[in-house]
């Protein structure tokens, strides 16, 4: 067969993976449905509600076609209002807002400066052509500051994230000053940080209280703490013009359906309407990880080294046998195999708690 020797490498290595159905009869600390609402009935119900009155229930084209709809309007000028965004759009996922930004923004005698553990969505957006990426170790502001002293780009990119996927940290506040400084454009991905931390849960730029900027954008999911799907990108009127007549996936695909731009502006609405609640669940959470696990966490990832591709599979099966979804992440995705466990509001407290509890007997 054609990728025998390949797959077979794979096995040997313990990256092996297949696709599971999703077994509903078990606790959910896998998903970064971080919030919950992909279980609101009332969202959800509001949402089929609203649509079951319109003339039509998909998009039918992409943005610059015919299809951008009122729908789409009113969800982006409310992502602007609530993250004090001069502007906005939205497309199909977090994977193709990276490539969208980097591929576009990017351009010949530009350098991108991008953290180690950026997502791998703008990784392979910088692989796409041939442009200067310069990589800095993760977090790293000092070494940063030397890369961008030393630079002599037409434009300077710097790509982060706010709260990094796998190691769950937060991005450090002096990105902003450095950025700031070196009149770098600043790329933020809130994918994990959006929705979970901030005065009003808003994400990193909300947690410290950034002023807005015209050289900083925000790009964020709507597929975990919105529980809907698609993205959404956040910058200055003159960056979102550009992105709207260069960036490929903007231009090239269908935009986001109605029912999940619906659904996210809901879950909008019902986030700022709830700060106060949610933001008392989620401390909870993370009192409750440092409890019994005793790891301090930014946000609601929870990762625990196993160093060992063979191990954390083990203990993934182990825990699911107890009732548990969580992740076992393994090579290339991350440096070192890790459980990575979801502290979501989706699911009980007491429920958390058990969890921690067996999960600390079983990695001993």
């Amino acid at each position: 067969m054609y990728y025998t020797k390949e797959l077979s490498s794979i096995k040997k290595s313990k990256r092996y993976r297949t696709r599971e159905v999703a077994d509903y009869a078990i606790l959910d600390f896998a998903s970064n449905d971080y919030l919950g609402l992909s279980h609101n009935k009332e969202l959800h119900s509001a949402t089929c509600k609203t649509l079951s009155k319109m003339p039509l229930h998909s998009s039918k084209a992409s943005l610059l076609v015919n299809g951008y709809h009122q729908i789409h309007k009113d969800f982006e000028l409310a992502l602007c209002k609530a993250n004090g965004f001069a502007d906005g759009v939205i497309l199909g996922s977090g994977f193709n807002a990276n490539i969208a930004l980097v591929e576009a923004l990017v351009r010949r005698g530009d350098v991108l400066f991008m953290d180690e553990k950026y997502h791998a969505s703008g990784i392979l957006a910088s692989n796409f052509k041939k442009i200067e990426v310069k990589f800095f170790a993760h977090n790293d502001m000092d070494e940063l500051r030397k890369l961008l002293k030393k630079t002599e780009a037409k434009r300077k990119i710097v790509a982060v994230e706010g709260i990094y996927s796998m190691d769950g940290d937060l991005l450090h506040k002096d990105i902003f000053e450095i950025a700031d400084e070196n009149d770098a454009i600043l790329i933020v991905d809130e994918a994990h940080s959006s929705g979970v931390i901030g005065s009003n849960l808003m994400g990193v730029f909300d947690y410290y209280n950034i002023p807005i900027k015209p050289n900083y954008i925000k790009m964020g999911t709507l597929g975990k703490a919105y529980g809907s799907f698609g993205a959404f990108i956040l910058a200055s009127e003159h960056i979102v013009e550009y992105l709207i007549n260069r960036a490929k996936p903007i231009i090239y695909a269908t935009s986001l359906s109605l029912y999940d731009t619906l659904l996210a502006h809901n879950a909008l609405k019902y986030i700022l309407n709830n700060r106060e609640l949610l933001k008392d669940e989620i401390k909870k959470r993370q009192e409750i990880v440092y409890e019994e696990l005793g790891i301090k966490i930014d946000g609601l990832i929870v990762p625990i080294v196993i160093n060992d591709n063979k191990k954390v599979i083990e203990i993934r099966d182990e825990l699911k046998n107890l009732g548990y979804a969580v992740g076992g992440i393994r090579q290339p995705t991350v440096d070192r195999a890790i459980i990575r466990l979801i502290a979501r509001v989706g699911e009980s407290c007491d429920s958390l708690r058990e969890l921690c509890i067996n999960l600390a007997k079983i990695k001993k």
